[in-house]
Parts: structure tokens; sequence; C-alpha cells
């Protein structure tokens, strides 16, 4: 059994624990510390009065001035949006091109284009709109479906070759797939695709690139124009193709990669924002991919 001694030093009494010959000595709490703890246990017991605290079931005591946390939430909540009405009403009712050249309406449209972007188009084009394979970069000059304000409010509205009446493109086709659909053989997609690459001053056959202008002209040139241009740069409304030459690829621009897009197409789909979001959103989506810095 533990016995208690008092030291002689200190003349304080021991607990009766002893390790290797050394005592605890059984110093009484700091006063200090003491009457902050009796404070905290008076609070505590004032704040079960006053607020909610404990749980009943599938309620709780709400305490006698019955504050509530969520109704707090929803009273401000309900403030932020009285307060950004007038805004919203406003981008409803103006274009895009009008938003862009009234100063309160575009950095409002700017603020809250940033969070819906976030929010609905961040996992497929980046955050900065820096796109990834598969998925157009934002932030540049290269439009397939143009880059002025209104096609782009177009664009997020209907989608790109989605379900919607007004989609650009036809709903779900896409690039023709040249192979698969025996169009062209595996020569002439080695020379069309040599072609290409020479256009883009990438290491390619002379022979086959030669060869392979023909195959696009007769073949390829309606949707990509004469000069690998693109079909915007074309004149060409609804089609989508890219530019060819220089361009930025979506999908690869080495030799494996064109082979196999020539062979069996591309079909990327974007769904019609319309359906999901209201029109104000969508506008302020507009201004902010435009503002990105590759509007046109």
């Amino acid at each position: 059994m533990a016995q208690n001694y008092k030291d002689e030093l200190s003349g304080v009494e021991t607990t009766g624990h002893e390790w290797d010959g050394l005592r605890e000595l059984n110093n009484p709490l700091p006063k200090w510390w003491l009457y902050l703890f009796y404070v905290c246990i008076a609070w505590a017991m004032v704040y079960y009065v006053f607020y909610p605290a404990w749980p009943l079931g599938k309620t709780y005591t709400k305490g006698i001035l019955g504050y509530s946390q969520r109704e707090e939430l929803d009273t401000k909540l309900a403030e932020a949006k009285a307060g950004q009405a007038k805004y919203l009403t406003a981008i409803a009712a103006k274009s895009v091109d009008e938003i862009q050249k009234d100063k309160d309406l575009l950095g409002f449209a700017m603020a809250g284009g940033r969070s819906y972007f976030n929010e609905n188009c961040a996992a497929c084009h980046g955050a900065g709109g820096q796109g990834a394979k598969g998925f157009p970069t934002l932030a540049d000059d290269v439009w397939l479906w143009g880059g002025s304000s209104a096609d782009i409010y177009k664009t997020i509205q209907h989608g790109i070759r989605s379900d919607d009446g007004d989609t650009r493109g036809t709903p779900n086709v896409g690039m023709t797939a040249f192979g698969m659909d025996g169009i062209l053989n595996r020569d002439q997609i080695d020379q069309v695709t040599d072609y290409v690459l020479s256009l883009n001053g990438k290491t390619a056959d002379a022979g086959k690139a030669a060869k392979g202008k023909a195959v696009y002209d007769e073949n390829c040139a309606a949707c990509h124009g004469d000069a690998a241009q693109g079909s915007v740069a074309a004149g060409v409304d609804g089609v989508g193709a890219p530019p060819l030459k220089q361009a930025n690829w979506l999908y690869g621009s080495d030799k494996q990669t064109l082979v196999e897009t020539v062979t069996n197409g591309r079909a990327g789909v974007m769904p019609a924002w319309s359906k999901r979001l209201d029109d104000a959103t969508i506008k302020s989506l507009a201004v902010y991919v435009h503002n990105l810095g590759g509007g046109k």
C-alpha cells in the first residue's frame, strides 16, 4: 500500500506515488486556475438556460432566448439574395454584350461567373479554363463555335451535339470515322496525316504528304477549310471543325493520335446548360469565359 510522506524541503505531503525513489508532491492547484474553472462551470450553466443545449430525441432544449444558427443563416441568405436581386434582374434583361459594357453589371457577373464556372465547368475545362485532353481550352483564341460573347452564350445555353433542339452541330454526330466507315484506306490515312504534320512543321514523309494533300482536299477541306484554318475561319457555320495548321490540339498532334482520329473520328459532346441553370447564371458564365483571355 502506498504511504504518504511529508517532503522535508517543501513541507508538502506526497501523493503516495513513487517511481524509482522519486515521490510525487501533492501540490494544490493554483487559485487562479480553480477560480477560472468555477467561472467556466457557472458560464456553462447560464448557457444551458439561455441557449439551445441538450438534445431531446428529435428536438432539443430551445433556451430562453430561442436562438438558432440555422434561422440566422437563413436570414443572412435572404438578405444577400435581396441585395443581388436588382443585379440578377438587370442581367436577365440585358444581352451579354450589354452586360460587358456596364461596369457594375460586369463586376457582378464576373464574380458570379467565376463561382458558377468552378461549380459546373472546372471539372472538364480546368479551374483556369486551361482544358484537358478532349476538353478545349477556354483561355486561348481558338473557338470552334465562335468566340464572341453571343457565341459563347449560345454554346453554353444549348450545348454542343447535345439533345437540345438548338444545339451547336448535329446531336451525337461528330467527325466522320474515315477508316471505320471505309471511306479511306490505310495508305490514304497515312498520307493525309503526314500532310497535316507537314502543315505544322513536324517531321513527315514529303512524298506521303504530297499525296496526302489530294486526300485532304477531297475529304477534309469542306469542314476544316482549304488552308486547314478551321470551320469558323472558313465561314462554315455549325460544323465545329478545328484548325489543323498551327493548332491547339484537343487530342494530340503526334502521328499515332492523328491516325486514330482520322480512322475512328471524334465526337465531343457538351450538355445544354439551359436545362440546369437559369438565364442570368448562363449569361454570367458567358461573360466570365469571354474574359478568361481568349474571347473575341
